[in-house]
């Protein structure tokens, strides 16, 4: 529809009934008939065809108005050009919209979008209350349109991957909860009331852009005709010759194309439900006795740490890798020296940028659970996970320290946890850092104090997940004395000191230089752990979730995530000689990488369990 905004001129003063009827358009001027009123040339004719956007409003434009025409018609001509104008310019932009950040600049728009096209033709084929209906159901596609490609532009930014409609609605009570935890309830309840506006707004705006051109359009039919004809033509030589410019093909149908995108994507996403339904039922260990899982940890205290959004980048990416593999190589020479040792390699993620739960959830399952309708699916059922295989042996007490639950988890029979300790179990007394309900330094010695460190009957299994390198990275704790940690007050003064979210989350050298030092701040405050209160039968096992956000770990960065195995036991590092680690914490570029749904049974493998497989 708006290839042919040349011809946007109002009928004047002076056009005569039988220059419409002959097709010549509104804008030439008659020697005599005109109503200096303004009166369309519709309501004179009895009922000929009127221009669309006149045909949606009730009755004729109220007297004001036209008379204010009358008063004024140059004027009202600019403003209507300028309209006619910016509706054009609003619908090709909402045609031509990128799903990137990257990719939006003016280049982007300078194509020949085929829905254009194809949208004049509608209209100029309709008679006027089909055109009209059609016009506002344009205007609706096109609303759909932008705001599946402003959202795949968040989820691109942030996660690394498009929009998905089937199943990422289910994250929006989570984003809402991220935002009112990092920047307060009100920011959050103004961000969900802005957003719903905000589509609102673009929908009326778009549904209006969307009749007016169709109004334009019809009410000069032969020299829109002509356009189509020319920008159709135009189109299909762009296409046949190829021609492109950067970013794309100059015949554009990203609009439709967008739309198909989605539309597969949803449809992909629903038949993998079922599927996944069915593998789910299935388990290599799912009938395996008790007695004979896991027979060489037997009497060993394992902890199955996860450090949040400890990515490859952090290791590896110039602007981060400096100070972490600092860390890391001091970390793995003091814990040398307190008689560990470690073997490193990489696990690809199923997920991204965020839903960490994805990333435990994958590594300790065996299963690729990459969007929360596998997860449910997962955790309703009976698939067992690698913690829960030391639970069913009876040989282990099984616990989960989770600080950044804050509500019922009802995962943990899933997990196979005797008891979860959750965010107001352990008695921190101290500020929140952003997301983070307390620091990890404090979360480890509240461990200590009510799990770890009490005398028990049983050795125990231990799935820890650390929180202080969650986003957006500010305020970041720092490392006090383990005496002086108390219930956590000692921490209010380093919680006011410390960066604010919103000056860091902005800034992407910021995000990236405090990323790093929270990953720094999160692997130190665990091996000083270890340090202190590892015994000779300690075996810890951490890794990261996923990477940190695309904007953090860069464009087309890996999936990949360090995992590390420490232990005092030359045998237990004897059982994963065959995987062929790097020796200490940080794993060499090209150590082996597995996908982390490969972890549970190499695992279970290693340590002596034998495979008797269920097929639900």
């Amino acid at each position: 529809m708006p290839v042919f905004t040349r011809f946007h001129e109002p009928p004047q003063p002076g056009d005569g009934p039988s220059r419409v009827a002959a097709g010549t358009g509104a804008g030439g001027r008659g020697e005599g008939g005109g109503d200096p009123a303004g009166e369309s040339v519709a309501a004179r004719d009895g009922g000929a065809v009127r221009g669309t956007l006149s045909r949606s409003l009730p009755g004729h434009l109220p007297a004001r108005l036209r008379a204010w025409r009358a008063r004024h018609p140059g004027t009202a001509r600019a403003l209507h050009r300028a309209t006619t104008l910016l509706a054009a310019a609003l619908v090709l932009g909402a045609l031509l919209l990128p799903n990137r950040l990257a990719a939006l600049h003016a280049g982007s728009f300078a194509r020949i979008p085929v829905e254009a096209v194809a949208g004049a033709v509608v209209v100029l084929v309709l008679p006027p209350r089909p055109r009209l209906a059609a016009a506002v159901l344009y205007g609706l596609g096109l609303t759909v349109l932008t705001t599946v490609n402003l959202l795949d532009m968040g989820f691109n930014e942030y996660l690394g991957r498009g929009f998905n409609a089937a199943l990422d609605w289910d994250l929006l009570p989570d984003a809402q909860g991220y935002v009112r935890d990092t920047f307060g309830g009100g920011v959050a309840t103004a961000a969900a009331v802005g957003a719903v506006v905000l589509v609102l707004l673009v929908a009326a705006v778009l549904v209006a852009a969307a009749v007016r051109l169709s109004g334009v359009l019809a009410r000069h039919r032969a020299r829109s005709t002509k356009g189509v004809l020319l920008a159709g033509t135009a189109w299909v030589a762009c296409a046949a010759l190829g021609l492109t410019l950067p970013g794309g093909p100059l015949a554009s149908g990203r609009g439709a194309g967008a739309l198909r995108v989605h539309a597969q994507r949803t449809v992909d996403s629903l038949r993998d439900e079922a599927a996944f339904a069915k593998e789910a039922r299935a388990d290599t260990f799912g009938d395996t006795p008790p007695g004979e899982l896991l027979p060489d940890l037997r009497g060993k205290d394992v902890i199955f740490t996860f450090i949040e959004s400890y990515g490859r980048s952090a290791v590896e990416d110039p602007v981060m890798a400096p100070g972490v593999d600092r860390t890391l190589d001091a970390s793995t020479a003091a814990l040398r020296e307190a008689g560990f040792a470690a073997r490193s390699g990489w696990l690809t993620s199923a997920t991204y940028g965020g839903s960490s739960w994805l990333g435990h959830s994958t590594a300790m399952s065996g299963l690729w659970i990459d969007n929360q309708r596998r997860y449910r699916t997962v955790t309703a059922g009976e698939h067992l996970t690698l913690t829960k295989a030391f639970q069913r042996t009876g040989a282990w007490d099984t616990v989960g320290v989770m600080p950044g639950v804050q509500k019922g988890w009802p995962e943990e029979k899933w997990y196979g946890l005797d008891q979860v300790y959750d965010a107001f179990d352990l008695g921190y007394r101290g500020p929140k850092f952003s997301w983070s309900t307390m620091p990890d330094q404090y979360a480890l010695e509240a461990f200590q104090r009510r799990v770890h460190g009490r005398e028990r009957d049983k050795p125990l299994m231990s799935l820890v997940i650390l929180t202080s390198s969650h986003q957006p990275w500010a305020p970041i704790p720092k490392l006090v004395g383990w005496d002086e940690l108390g219930d956590g007050s000692v921490f209010d003064a380093i919680q006011r000191a410390g960066n604010r979210a919103s000056d860091v989350i902005t800034d992407t050298t910021r995000s990236r230089e405090e990323y790093g030092r929270s990953i720094q701040y999160s692997v130190t405050s665990l091996t000083q752990w270890l340090e202190r209160y590892g015994t000779d039968d300690t075996v810890l096992v951490f890794l990261g979730d996923h990477q940190p956000i695309a904007r953090v770990s860069g464009d087309h960065a890996s999936r990949d995530v360090p995992v590390s195995i420490v232990a005092k036991d030359p045998k237990v590092l004897d059982k994963v000689a065959d995987w062929h680690w790097t020796e200490g914490l940080r794993p060499a570029h090209d150590a082996p990488v597995w996908r982390m749904d490969s972890f549970r049974d190499r695992f279970l493998k290693a340590f002596g369990s034998t495979p008797h497989p269920s097929t639900g």
